[in-house]
């Protein structure tokens, strides 16, 4: 069959990829590891003095995996001493990081354009944070920069490579943790909302006996996996933890994007929308496709999975004449083709439409770029994430004449559910009405809150 969906930045192409249940499951391999210890030292902001716990990092005898430019079958290496530099677990200053950024580029360790990638994504972080107003944005903003730097640096010296299935590095360093707190200071909480919590609660007990879920959606950010769990932090965190975004190529290969995409469960996949990018890359990147596949089928025959999945070909991008945002529209065969392989995996499976709107945290270029290394921009901003209930494919296509038009109604259902979802997070949050935006249809809370009041 040919199989094409899109999610995190992807959109997958693959052709003709047969799926059967003897799908070999790659082995987890090549984890660059290190042992995490707490060292407190005295911290001097740019406006201020304090003190923050930063990370130790000693090498952990694990195997390390070389360059590369596919997501393959790690396998094992010899260990070897990882020899990292602590240039930014060092810095106590702002001018600290900004030196080192330079130190390391003039020494070679950092090729040009990823040193001014990062000086760039500093002063957007320390704008975007400060703007905040929260107390100690100065010492968040060194602290989170100075770790963010150190495991970008780390990335551009021993090189990871995500396997077709990658579940998240919680240990010994904690990226799923790491993530967490870099993009948590971006939220603005107070002006955020979740549409139907308790939908989310239900599709949590769900995947707890056994069934399958799949999160259908628009994508805006490169921060759209951690906004779903921190606005679902104190409500439903095991949706956060076990979520299995499908992750485009992009988000594992551009050095200040990888170590967040470490700390996330990705099944990766080449993007559509870059498939043709390099002819030569174009046979490598569908047989890439083909294991993916093979691997989210496994894991939906094992049942109790979560995958959420963007069939819109990747983020969506402003009206050119208006500006405003709003959900890209789904491709049908992107949408059908899950639905196949839930309905096919033996396990129950339930379909939800889900919406997000999160891209002022961090807003894609205006079009889609085939370079990789677009500019980072960052925002503090209110967020919002909503889901309606489980959308049926018998109950929608019952009247369908053909499959293909089936196909389209599905989609088209999916897709309108996703968008009536959106305009509402919109209202609340953009036109300022908040809680009042409420409909008949999504019911607007904030779980952060109540968790306090219990």
């Amino acid at each position: 069959m040919t199989l094409a969906f899109s999610s995190s930045a992807a959109t997958v192409a693959v052709a003709s990829a047969t799926v059967t249940s003897s799908a070999r499951v790659p082995t987890l391999r090549g984890f660059v590891s290190f042992r995490l210890t707490a060292k407190k030292r005295p911290l001097r902001s740019h406006g201020g003095g304090g003190v923050r716990a930063t990370s130790e990092l000693v090498q952990d005898k694990e195997p390390v995996v070389a360059a590369s430019t596919s997501f393959t079958d790690a396998e094992d290496t010899t260990p070897s001493d990882l020899n990292h530099s602590r240039t930014f677990l060092d810095a106590r200053t702002e001018q600290d990081l900004i030196a080192g950024i330079r130190k390391e580029k003039e020494a070679g360790t950092l090729p040009p354009n990823v040193a001014s990638g990062m000086e760039e994504l500093y002063w957007n972080y320390k704008t975007a944070v400060l703007s905040s107003g929260a107390s100690g944005a100065d010492e968040t903003v060194l602290s989170n920069m100075s770790l963010a730097f150190d495991r970008m640096l780390l990335g551009v010296e021993h090189p990871y490579t995500f396997n077709p299935y990658h579940k998240a590095i919680r240990e010994p360093f904690d990226y799923f943790h790491f993530v967490h707190t870099y993009i948590r200071p971006l939220i603005d909480f107070k002006n955020s909302y979740v549409g139907n919590a308790s939908i989310f609660s239900e599709l949590e007990d769900k995947i707890r006996q056994g069934h399958n879920i799949v999160l259908i959606s628009n994508h805006q950010s490169e921060a759209d996996p951690a906004v779903i769990s921190l606005l679902l932090e104190a409500q439903c965190p095991y949706i956060g933890e076990n979520i299995k975004c499908v992750a485009g190529d992009r988000v594992i290969t551009d050095p200040l994007c990888k170590p967040f995409s470490m700390g996330r469960n990705l099944i990766c996949v080449y993007s559509k929308n870059h498939m043709n990018d390099d002819p030569e890359l174009v046979d490598m990147k569908r047989k890439a496709n083909t294991r993916s596949l093979k691997e989210m089928a496994t894991l939906l025959r094992s049942g109790s999975q979560l995958i959420w999945i963007a069939p819109s070909g990747g983020r969506d991008r402003p009206n050119p004449s208006t500006g405003e945002w709003f959900p890209a529209p789904f491709d049908p065969s992107s949408v059908d083709n899950m639905r196949r392989l839930v309905e096919h995996s033996g396990t129950p499976g339930h379909i939800y439409p889900m919406s997000l709107l999160c891209y002022d945290i961090m807003p894609p270029p205006p079009k889609v770029e085939k370079e990789i290394g677009e500019r980072r921009l960052v925002g503090f901003h209110g967020t919002g994430l909503s889901v309606a209930p489980e959308i049926s494919f018998s109950d929608v296509t019952a009247d369908c004449n053909n499959p293909n038009e089936a196909k389209e109604a599905y989609s088209q259902a999916l897709y309108k559910s996703v968008n009536e979802q959106y305009k509402t997070l919109n209202f609340a949050i953009k036109h300022r009405r908040g809680i009042e935006a409420s409909t008949s249809t999504v019911s607007l809370s904030q779980p952060w809150n109540e968790s306090l009041s219990v």
